[in-house]
């Protein structure tokens, strides 16, 4: 949830951003709900790096969104650090319990 004005953006790993309105463009997006402190995320995490890389290579409309359930911005940044993808910012904690509702999701793993 952004200020008035302010069109919503997810960031990479480099903190550079990008409209949320350009990820809709396109054709599969993945919402990976994760955190640092997550084992079994943890493990996952280079799996989906390398088929997300290898998507990405070929030219897929392909991107993956971190959505975030680490306690503080520290970790957060951290875990995103390792991750080639687009992360919700971890400062969105109302888009994140939004996205979490709406899929229903519960925990971690």
């Amino acid at each position: 949830t952004n200020p008035p004005g302010e069109e919503a953006y997810y960031i990479n790993n480099k903190g550079n951003k990008t409209t949320v309105a350009n990820v809709q463009q396109t054709e599969v997006v993945g919402l990976y709900f994760s955190a640092h402190w997550c084992g079994p995320c943890r493990n996952f995490t280079p799996t989906l790096a390398k088929v997300y890389n290898e998507l990405k290579q070929e030219g897929k409309s392909f991107e993956v969104v971190f959505i975030s359930s680490d306690r503080d911005d520290a970790s957060f940044n951290q875990y995103l650090s390792e991750m080639p993808w687009l992360a919700l910012p971890f400062s969105d904690r109302e888009c994140k319990m939004k996205l979490s509702l709406k899929y229903n999701v519960q925990g971690i793993p």
